[in-house]
């Protein structure tokens, strides 16, 4: 792989354990162009009504979890009150399209910019407040504001709706080329096309001197200030950005559920975005990108699976901190790393081992999950329950035992798996530094 190999040779060491990457320009085509294809043919391969509302929500989390990246991963800003700018923008989008269908001579498919702009001027007027202090303090106003806004929600129902939110038609105004968005394919793409261009323009952000500065003040802000720049003022712009990309996202959404509600201006949500960007991986820009297909995948069908969804997810968030905070995007990054180099083959036995014993591990945890909640909610439905095709009883020892002992069993033999699969992980990694070494000095 020797395209692989030069660009991680290309990596120039920033400090302990972070790599800064300057990827070669056929490179950055290769990887947009495949974006772009990916957007424009995967309605084509998965094309039931559910598969493209799934994309669709899969396109507006990616936007909203890259604007939370401008803060989060770009900026060092741990924010609790994002969703108030992405359910403002909704709340715009919806009130834009109402009057779009009273005959306001506006394109549906630019309300959602109308939404982000709103967004933006809400953060003109909030974030000079909110950025005034960093870390936990900014963490601790954003908090507060989350919760003003979603008070507001339920005590201004004029603009709000009240409980009921408020409802619009997409499938109103002019209608260009015969495009009324009603079908959902028409959405989806409408939906692409702004999921592109603004991944494309966060990108561009993060490549120019104020995005560079914002890299800066998260790390030394202090430095900063000495060579001239107020740190506040580089993390004021860079909030209204955010938010405007976050408008964006929620006139999208409003769009394509065509009702908006208290419940998209609330910590709820906010803890949403907190937890998938993190998950998809805040160090690298397309780590939010997985973050949204995940928060998708879990909200959508992983709740459909199981009752115990959150817990599920509570436990998995949990575990990524402890073992692997750099999120999934870290995770795939470390094993390119080692396939550009041609380790990668000799750790495949153990991500099998890992992976077999962890399913055990897994399954029989998730039965004495599912038994318990079997107990505390569907009692009158009797002890039975179905799980993974075997039938269990809630008050039978024997499922009891045997769910306690496959996840003893699973857990025992993945950490025999773990330490050895440490051990080659080590001397992969040795071999690569000495590889590097060996080929800068020849």
């Amino acid at each position: 792989m020797p395209f692989l190999t030069s660009f991680f040779l290309r990596f120039e060491t920033r400090r302990a354990g972070a790599y800064m990457v300057h990827p070669m320009d056929l490179g950055r085509w290769i990887i947009w162009g495949t974006y772009a294809l990916i957007l424009l043919l995967v309605p084509l391969v998965f094309t039931s009504s559910l598969s493209q509302t799934l994309l669709s929500q899969m396109g507006i989390a990616i936007i909203v979890c890259l604007s939370y990246n401008m803060l989060l991963g770009q900026g060092g800003m741990l924010s609790f009150g994002h969703a108030v700018y992405s359910g403002m923008g909704a709340f715009l989008a919806m009130h834009t399209l109402n009057l779009v269908s009273d005959g306001w001579p506006l394109p549906v498919s630019l309300t959602p910019l109308v939404g982000g702009l709103c967004s933006a001027l809400v953060a003109v007027v909030l974030g000079w407040v909110t950025t005034k202090k960093a870390a936990t303090p900014f963490a601790m106003i954003t908090l507060g504001v989350g919760e003003l806004v979603w008070a507001m929600a339920l005590m201004f129902p004029e603009f709000f709706g009240g409980e009921g939110g408020i409802s619009g038609n997409r499938v109103a105004g002019s209608k260009p080329f015969g495009i009324s968005y009603g079908p959902q394919i028409q959405l989806y793409y409408l939906i692409a096309a702004y999921t592109f261009v603004c991944t494309a323009l966060m990108y561009a952000f993060t490549r120019t001197p104020l995005g560079r500065m914002l890299n800066a003040v998260r790390d030394n802000p202090e430095r900063v200030a000495f060579v001239g720049y107020n740190p506040q003022v580089v993390r004021y712009i860079s909030f209204i950005i955010a938010a405007f990309f976050a408008g964006i996202s929620g006139g999208l959404a409003a769009l394509n559920f065509e009702i908006v509600t208290s419940e998209v201006v609330s910590g709820y949500r906010s803890g949403a975005y907190l937890l998938f960007t993190f998950l998809g991986g805040a160090t690298f820009f397309f780590g939010p990108i997985l973050g949204g297909i995940l928060m998708v995948l879990a909200f959508v069908l992983l709740s459909e699976f199981t009752k115990a969804w959150l817990l599920y997810l509570g436990l998995i968030f949990l575990f990524m901190v402890m073992y692997a905070p750099g999120g999934v995007a870290a995770l795939l990054m470390m094993n390119l790393r080692l396939a550009a180099f041609g380790h990668l083959r000799r750790l495949w036995t153990c991500y099998l081992g890992l992976a077999g014993t962890a399913l055990v591990a897994l399954v029989g945890a998730a039965a004495m999950v599912e038994m318990v909640y079997h107990l505390q909610l569907n009692v009158a439905m009797g002890p039975e329950l179905r799980f993974m095709g075997a039938t269990l009883n809630a008050h039978g020892v024997s499922s009891w035992f045997g769910a306690v002992y496959t996840t003893v069993t699973g857990v025992g033999l993945f950490e025999l798996c773990r330490r050895e699969f440490v051990r080659q992980w080590g001397q992969a990694n040795e071999d690569i530094e000495q590889e590097i070494k060996r080929r800068e000095t020849a």
